[in-house]
């Protein structure tokens, strides 16, 4: 799959974040956006995932098996997205099945993120790392061409961060694609980085 992203905007209650902004992608790539809070880091990837129109601009994917750029994708935000009632192993298959495409069980996602031990403990009893880490795993039980990482290392430790950088290699080698936004560096080999810069404003009509 390819992705090519051309002259995307982004407009979000009036304001406009940023303009211009084109890139392209080819499997085994990875992306790292950078930018101060509020220039548009997360709208990007929300825009990619189909969630928010962009002011203008498009993205188009290419060789992508009759997918649409959503159904090619998978996304972590900044919330987990996980049902704290159910278990982490329970979690990770209703994922699977709602998402089709399945890849690793739930059980061998789990433990290539260090986590077989709380494959049936409430996701409401683990640390935040470790829900973080589930939230990984989900990246792991459905086949998915394109992740979409939004500061993907929040409330991880130094192992933890290593275990993610595995898992990017892995899916790069295997010819997958990574978007990922971040406040701090990522040690992670070959990529390409973009900054993302607030737009100017459009300045004020002039009066009559």
């Amino acid at each position: 799959m390819h992705l090519n992203v051309e002259n995307l905007a982004c407009e979000r209650g009036g304001r406009h974040l940023f303009q211009g902004l084109s890139f392209a992608l080819g499997p085994g790539d990875a992306l790292v956006v950078t930018g101060r809070n509020g220039a548009g880091k997360s709208s990007l990837l929300a825009i990619l995932a189909g969630r928010l129109n962009p002011a203008s601009g498009v993205a188009r994917i290419t060789e992508a098996r009759e997918r649409t750029l959503p159904e090619s994708l998978h996304m972590v935000g900044h919330r987990d997205a996980l049902k704290t009632a159910l278990t982490a192993g329970e979690n990770l298959a209703f994922a699977r099945d709602f998402l089709g495409s399945p890849a690793l069980s739930p059980e061998a996602a789990l433990a290539a993120v260090g986590l077989s031990h709380v494959a049936r403990m409430p996701v409401a009893y683990l640390s935040a790392g470790q829900r973080r880490r589930v939230a990984l795993a989900r990246l792991l039980v459905a086949e998915r061409p394109l992740w979409l990482l939004d500061e993907p290392t929040a409330a991880l430790d130094a192992v933890s961060q290593g275990i993610l950088a595995r898992l990017v290699a892995d899916h790069r080698a295997g010819g997958g694609m990574v978007i990922a936004t971040t406040h701090a560096p990522l040690d992670w080999a070959g990529t390409t980085t973009v900054q993302i810069e607030r737009a100017a404003a459009h300045p004020a009509p002039e009066a009559l």
